[in-house]
């Protein structure tokens, strides 16, 4: 097992592998979610939705509805509370569709239109699903293609331009030896977090409390505050466990639906979303349409590097995937040109997906980066070693650490890459073709301001309260070896606090820098009770706490490029008869700072590549045209990779510690699923000879773009 050696630990927590401090709750049961939580009084609200793409309602029948067997109330734009959603955001500002029941148009199919509060679960079902709403339906558009005519560039945003250009690209173009121009696209994509999205909400002794599943309560409870024009003080949040989120768990339209009825009935109610509901309310990683462009000289150095993506967005709201942005850091060039366009559709506003942009955006770079190794005849990892950048290619700043040279060698060593026949299609087990392919990872990797407080307890345990999130990801425990090794105490000594927005603001799980924000806080709370403690004294019954906030100390980041990398292998074998691809193998190397706790860290990098070749062979949301809505939208018509299809994946690190950064830590949520389905898609050619630049990589589409290699007996 490789464990990074950066910073000294002091007490073997930090570093060693450890399994979850609430893993027995989880496996017992005793862990309780959003959903599960007991409360008295409480009653149920089941969302209705829209069923066409475009239109207005012109009525709602409730009085049927009314009269069912425990419905409580059913509650729409007629006679709704009314919201603002006229504010900025903690990510921006707020989707309408968080403005439940505000008014009577419909922008996309599965646009909430109701909500149905019953006694009972089943009997708030069996009501909305009676519930008649009838609407004035209007043509809509909802096909998304690259090249739309309604396609535009958005203006800047905090996650940086849109558009970023150096040089001139169509003479270098010109100048150049070798020049891959080749479109790629990648499909809508959903996250089906295990745990679906559910919120309570009641209120206790004037304050609006929520039990929630999300990824940052101090986000939810913040949001929810300015939603209903509530003093922050006025509103709390908690969510304990949460079984998974992967950027869709923020703010949306079943908390507030939930508040809504709670504060219509003054009694708890809770809403639960469906697998299908969660389909157009929670977000979705929208299609892409993209071209990359690489120009080179005889030698493989780059003289340009162009790549533009599309996406698509709602007409009541602006996301954008940001599919170009990874090739702002990945590989220098004389001319450099990147930007993302959108069109707006009438369909849902995507949102955060594990690795917005880079995993969509890795796939057509690092497949164009394959198509340029194979016209030079150099071979793919030289190449990239060949175009390694010392500075930000776009931005001139230097890098905290950049490792990804150190990934290559250690994948490529373990990976045998030293054994590959380059030439494809001479590998052959009966009607299988064997493959090999690798791609590079990088993901950015910041910090936000968090608050947190340490306390010594009189019976010589310390307390930790942080407002984390623990998605899944191991946070809990990552926070009680960062503060057990700081303090120099066993971890059994610590308790740590997290998910209540009570504890004071901090960052939300998200954008691979929650365990890392957190960490931070902690680091610097521990430290100043530490000092304290050393000027002796007995503890007081209360303990003695030290807090921390890092809002100042996180402002110096910016003058710096920071980012996990890795390095993506896979082995393919497709079946020329069936069209069948399987994964036969993968090993990721990563450099992701200082690995706090490889058990937890491994199983995300894991999951990650998991995710890959799950985008790179099974995941496709199809939308109708004629509808506006998805054809199944549920778990047994979206595919993605079951048991049977993930082979032995191994994933490793290499030591990065970042030396900004008081633990030395980077993030590793998302770096593991960048690159990963490139990986996969450029094995798949090196098995058939045949590029594949649409994702996914079906049998219908193997079938049909056959192979370029020998019959049996004559591959060599």
């Amino acid at each position: 097992m490789t464990t990074t050696t950066g910073a000294t630990t002091r007490t073997g927590a930090f570093g060693a592998a450890r399994t979850r401090v609430e893993g027995r709750e989880k496996v017992t049961g005793a862990a309780r979610y959003a959903g599960d939580i007991p409360l008295p009084d409480l009653a149920h609200g089941w969302m209705v939705l829209s069923t066409v793409a475009l239109g207005r309602i012109s009525s709602v029948e409730t009085e049927a509805v009314l009269a069912m067997p425990g419905v409580l109330a059913v509650l729409h734009h007629e006679n709704a509370p009314r919201v603002n959603l006229d504010y900025m955001g903690t990510i921006g500002r707020p989707d309408p569709i968080l403005g439940v029941f505000q008014n009577d148009r419909v922008p996309f199919m599965g646009w909430p239109v109701a909500l149905v509060v019953a006694e009972r679960p089943e009997q708030a079902r069996e009501a909305a699903e009676a519930l008649v709403v009838r609407y004035d339906q209007e043509q809509h558009d909802s096909a998304f293609f690259g090249g739309h005519p309604d396609m535009y560039t958005p203006a800047d945003s905090p996650f940086g331009p849109a558009e970023a250009t150096k040089g001139d690209v169509e003479a270098e173009l010109s100048a150049s030896t070798f020049v891959v121009d080749a479109e790629y696209t990648t499909p809508e994509e959903h996250h089906n977090p295990m745990e679906p999205h559910a919120a309570t909400a009641h209120w206790d002794g004037g304050r609006l409390e929520v039990l929630d599943s999300n990824q940052g309560s101090t986000m939810v409870a913040a949001e929810l505050a300015q939603i209903f024009s509530l003093d922050p003080a006025s509103v709390r949040v908690r969510s304990e466990h949460v079984g998974g989120g992967f950027g869709s768990k923020t703010v949306r339209p079943h908390q507030v639906a939930a508040a809504m009825a709670a504060t219509m009935l003054q009694r708890p109610v809770r809403v639960v979303m469906t697998r299908r509901q969660m389909f157009s309310t929670i977000g979705y990683r929208s299609p892409t349409a993209q071209r990359v462009r690489l120009g080179a000289d005889a030698s493989g150095r780059l003289r340009v590097l162009d790549h533009r993506s599309e996406c698509v967005t709602s007409t009541v709201h602006e996301f954008i995937e940001r599919g170009a942005t990874m090739a702002r850091v990945m590989y220098d060039a004389e001319a450099h040109h990147t930007s993302d366009r959108v069109v707006r559709l009438d369909v849902p506003t995507p949102t955060f997906m594990r690795a917005p942009g880079d995993a969509p955006g890795s796939f057509a770079l690092e497949c164009a980066f394959d198509e340029l190794a194979e016209k030079t005849g150099i071979d793919p990892i030289a190449l990239r070693v060949r175009n390694e950048p010392d500075r930000g290619p776009v931005s001139g700043l230097p890098f905290s650490s950049r490792n990804l040279v150190a990934c290559y060698e250690e994948g490529s060593r373990r990976f045998g890459w030293a054994d590959r026949d380059p030439r494809p299609g001479v590998r052959r087990e009966g009607r299988w073709l064997l493959g090999t392919g690798m791609a590079a990872a990088s993901f950015h990797s910041g910090a936000a301001p968090s608050t947190s407080a340490v306390t010594a307890e009189a019976d010589g345990t310390f307390t930790v309260r942080i407002n984390a999130a623990d998605i899944g990801t191991g946070a809990r425990t990552a926070i009680t070896l960062v503060a057990a090794d700081g303090l120099k105490v066993d971890p059994e000594r610590v308790r740590v606090v997290i998910a209540d927005s009570d504890l004071g603001p901090a960052w939300l799980a998200g954008g691979s820098m929650g365990t890392r924000s957190w960490a931070w806080a902690v680091a610097i709370a521990v430290d100043e009770l530490r000092g304290r403690l050393a000027l002796g004294g007995d503890i007081p019954p209360e303990g003695i706490t030290a807090r921390s906030d890092t809002t100042e100390a996180i402002g110096a980041l910016a003058s710096k490029e920071r980012h996990s990398f890795g390095a993506q292998f896979a082995e393919v074998a497709v079946d020329i008869t069936s069209g069948e691809v399987r994964v036969r193998r993968m090993l990721g190397i990563f450099a992701a700072g200082r690995i706090v706790n490889p058990l937890t860290a491994r199983s995300q990098l894991i999951g990650g590549m998991t995710w890959g070749i799950s985008m790179a062979l099974h995941e496709e949301a199809i939308r109708d045209r004629a509808s506006g809505g998805l054809v199944s939208p549920d778990l047994a018509g979206y595919h993605f990779a079951a048991n049977a299809d993930v082979p032995l994946i191994e994933a490793d690190w290499v030591d990065d510690p970042d030396p900004d950064d008081p633990v030395g830590i980077k993030g590793i949520g998302e770096i593991g699923i960048v690159g990963a389905a490139a990986a996969v898609a450029n094995a798949v050619w090196h098995a058939t000879g045949v590029r594949h630049r649409n994702l996914p990589i079906r049998p219908d589409r193997v079938l049909s773009a056959g192979t370029k290699v020998a019959e049996p007996g004559h591959a060599g």
